[in-house]
């Protein structure tokens, strides 16, 4: 058992083989490849992360279907994906904010550029924040379900829960993009100090 449906089984086949941007150690560009020849060979793309918040200053946060060739199941504090050969970044973000959860109509901040090297996943990446009130129309195919929460809870989560590492690096820049960089500290802290104080 997969643990997926027929659809989503199709849909990953399918963007395994999509082509993506390739780039080298300082984002310059070198051409496309399968994201699935990315993966394999370990080579650099280009990524883009959007943190959405509703006008209460609430952040979206989705759980990844389980046929997710990265953090499949895992809580995903922004929507984005792969940057497509032949697209920029921000291209790619709008395509991917109306795919994924059905946001047409919000403007984009970008905050922050940065790579991220894990064992599993190379990527120069590109963090935007945007602001909608418009309702949700979830990618059954990539999202299982989504909610709007504080960060606080968000980060607190994501000391117990599943979460995406890389968009946790991008909701960490955008804080410090915006003179909180001390937030998730001070978020584990003071889950210590209450922990303490129940015991």
């Amino acid at each position: 058992m997969s643990g997926y449906s027929a659809a989503e089984a199709a849909h990953r086949a399918a963007s395994d083989r999509e082509r993506v941007a390739w780039v080298d150690e300082s984002d310059c560009p070198l051409g496309g490849v399968t994201r699935a020849e990315l993966r394999e060979k370990r080579l650099i793309g280009r990524g883009t992360y959007i943190l959405l918040f509703n006008t209460a200053g609430l952040l979206c946060v989705h759980r990844r279907t389980l046929s997710k060739a990265l953090y499949p199941g895992y809580w995903d504090v922004a929507a984005g994906g792969m940057v497509l050969e032949g697209e920029d970044y921000a291209f790619s973000a709008r395509r991917e904010l109306a795919e994924e959860l059905g946001i047409v109509d919000a403007e984009l901040v970008q905050h922050a550029h940065f790579l991220y090297d894990a064992p599993e996943s190379r990527l120069w990446c590109m963090a935007y924040s945007a602001v909608s009130d418009a309702p949700l129309v979830l990618q059954p195919e990539e999202v299982l379900e989504a909610r709007f929460i504080s960060i606080e809870l968000a980060l607190e989560e994501a000391c117990r829960l599943p979460y995406c590492p890389d968009s946790l690096a991008a909701l960490q820049r955008y804080l410090k993009s915006a003179g909180v960089a001390d937030f998730e500290r001070d978020v584990r802290d003071g889950k210590r100090r209450r922990q303490t104080a129940a015991q």
